[in-house]
């Protein structure tokens, strides 16, 4: 929870600091949270991508301890892969946008292993009737999967979302034909919002089952 807890509070800090050139502030319809995180472009880049790092490390720790925990044998890819979605959440922190490829490398295996995740929480319910989480963890885990998978295969539609149709986590920087309304940042954002909250709600329902 102290690493949800600190990822959010550099979200936060960084986006009611951020100034564009021109001026204007953020604007989540049209901004990706690469750009918070853009040293030369982000004065508080800093804030941002600390929180992501340290406390992306918090949630891989909490996922290692809680390999230990019960008897379905599915815990462990769910864990596992949980762990590495935010291992690479930490890694978009550690090289950011500046570091364009290995940025890019980092946010594609985020929403890579988030999906992988949250397929195997569903088997991991599944398998193991006596574990008992959340309707509220139940639905924002599958909206997580849901908008973290459009963000992946949307561009494979050909809908004309981006440039030539590259793939969303390729067009992490403002460029000046960007509409207003730029829906791979909102698609993004959607997902990580869900994501944040299922996350936090399963380290709630992972207290409640095996902790009294």
């Amino acid at each position: 929870m102290l690493g949800i807890f600190g990822q959010v509070l550099g979200l936060a800090l960084s986006i009611a600091l951020f100034e564009q050139f021109d001026g204007s502030g953020f604007n989540f319809l049209n901004h990706t949270l690469s750009e918070l995180g853009n040293y030369g472009h982000s004065q508080y880049a800093v804030v941002m991508n600390g929180g992501l790092f340290f406390g992306s490390l918090c949630v891989v720790l909490f996922c290692l301890l809680s390999l230990q925990l019960g008897e379905s044998s599915w815990r462990f890819p769910f864990y596992i892969s949980l762990g590495l979605s935010y291992f690479s959440f930490a890694a978009m922190g550690l090289f950011p946008i500046n570091v364009y490829h290995l940025h890019v490398i980092a946010i594609k295996y985020f929403f890579v292993f988030a999906c992988c995740s949250l397929l195997f929480y569903g088997c991991f319910l599944v398998a193991d009737r006596e574990v008992r989480f959340s309707l509220g963890s139940k639905i924002s885990g599958l909206l997580a999967l849901i908008i973290m998978s459009a963000f992946l295969f949307l561009p494979w539609l050909e809908l004309g979302f981006t440039e030539g149709n590259e793939a969303f986590y390729n067009e992490m920087l403002v460029k000046s034909s960007r509409p207003e309304l730029w829906w791979p940042a909102v698609i993004m954002w959607a997902g990580l919002a869900t994501y944040l909250l299922w996350t936090v709600l399963v380290i709630k329902g992972v207290k409640n089952n095996y902790y009294y």
